[in-house]
């Protein structure tokens, strides 16, 4: 069957889903496979929950009416977000960037949303599935769409551009993430203007940071819009504070890192009429949660939980915000960060040195890379080790930081500080 043939079905209900634990009447059930699971498994499953059609790529499963095989199934769905795209007339603004990628895709659509029907990436499902089926949740009714894009390694997000074709693009920074999988910090440069590099191509629009020197450089040749020249950053302690247009907005979001991705929310909204009172009102609704820069009160002490996710750069970032936090009392605790490939031990070292130079009440370093460090600290292999130190040793009226890689799961803590 062909890609406009199974558009055609898709357009009746403009529903797609790849898990059964969720699926909707009415919706296209593409059998993704995995590592650990083969979505082909599933296909009849999803058919008796209320799927229309189960896209599969295995003969053996093709024991349905309603199945439909094709070769490959991820490429189907990329080749129909793509066609999907092609339908719409909706404009779309393209995010990537080492870090706050999915903070500034949040702010920027609860703005938006202020004024438009916008369609923004769910979570950060940013990879060669998450942004097809964030493309393919846009409907005609979709009056601007909000693609983040996220990449280990170069041409990927040439690859995502290819599909989600932006009309506008924004690179929220440069960063030490992914170093393993780019090759270091000039091939993450290379790989994030990918962007940079569709939108020249095609003739379209960088919003920038004009304060950010790689931005300038990389935008030469492209027309750009700049951070909105009322934008002033006031303070923070602990939330950013700042002006627009004389207006002073509040912000629930800690760290003077975040300043920038409030200002691009500011500014892309006033680009798109967004009235001021709307922009204000909407940063100041905005909460972080998912285990990103969340305040947690505690009956004894109160917790920054940052342990989505870390790289060197957003690490070193959000030690000298918690630096300069105005508490009595202060205690970090940092897990491992990944993807650091031959300079892992290099940068873990330079995190664990800045951290003795700050001299909090008390550090604590979790995970093998922590581990190989030389410090005067505390470190711990595991986090079953650190997890019973600290019921050993109970923190008591701390401004705690919990920072670390998403794959140290530091969330769990919560359970043992009290």
């Amino acid at each position: 069957m062909k890609i406009k043939d199974i558009y055609n079905l898709y357009s009746k209900h403009y529903l797609v889903d790849t898990d059964t634990r969720n699926i909707r009447n009415n919706t296209l059930f593409f059998a993704l496979k995995g590592d650990n699971f083969n979505g082909n498994k599933f296909a009849e499953k999803a058919i008796k929950l209320g799927a229309i059609f189960a896209i599969i790529d295995e003969e053996e499963y093709n024991t349905h009416t309603h199945t439909i095989l094709v070769d490959n199934v991820l490429e189907t769905l990329q080749s129909l977000a793509k066609y999907h795209r092609n339908t719409l007339k909706t404009p779309i603004i393209g995010l990537t960037g080492s870090n706050g990628k999915t903070t500034t895709k949040e702010l920027i659509n609860a703005v938006l949303s202020k004024k438009y029907k916008t369609t923004a990436t769910i979570g950060n499902l940013n990879n060669h599935i998450g942004v097809p089926l964030t493309l393919l949740s846009m409907t005609p009714k979709t009056e601007i769409g909000i693609v983040e894009m996220g990449a280990n390694h170069k041409q990927e997000i040439a690859f995502l551009c290819s599909l989600c074709e932006p009309d506008f693009g924004y690179i929220t920074n440069f960063g030490k993430a992914h170093l393993e999988g780019f090759g270091g910090i000039e091939g993450v440069i290379q790989g994030k203007s990918e962007l940079y590099t569709f939108l020249e191509k095609n003739n379209k629009t960088a919003f920038i940071n004009p304060n950010d020197p790689i931005q300038i450089d990389k935008t030469e040749r492209i027309k750009t819009i700049p951070f909105d020249d009322s934008l002033k950053f006031l303070e923070v302690n602990p939330f950013v504070k700042l002006s627009f247009n004389s207006n002073d907005i509040q912000s629930n979001l800690i760290g003077k890192y975040n300043y920038t991705n409030i200002a691009i929310a500011c500014t892309i909204g006033s680009f798109f009429d967004v009235n001021d009172t709307e922009i204000k009102n909407a940063i100041e609704s905005y909460t972080p949660d998912n285990n990103r820069s969340q305040i947690i009160i505690k009956s004894s002490n109160k917790i920054i939980l940052d342990a989505y996710n870390a790289n060197p750069s957003s690490m070193k970032a959000a030690l000298d915000n918690f630096n300069a936090i105005d508490e009595k009392h202060k205690t970090i605790i940092l897990g491992d960060m990944f993807e650091l490939g031959e300079t892992s031990l290099e940068e873990h070292q330079a995190i664990v040195d800045l951290v003795e130079n700050l001299e909090f009440d008390n550090s604590y370093f979790v995970g093998e890379n922590f581990y190989q460090t030389k410090t005067k600290n505390n470190r711990f292999k595991t986090f079953e080790d650190l997890l019973e130190h600290i019921k050993n040793n109970p923190l008591k009226d701390q401004s705690i930081l919990i920072k670390g890689s998403r794959g140290m799961r530091l969330e769990r803590l919560l359970d043992v500080i009290i």
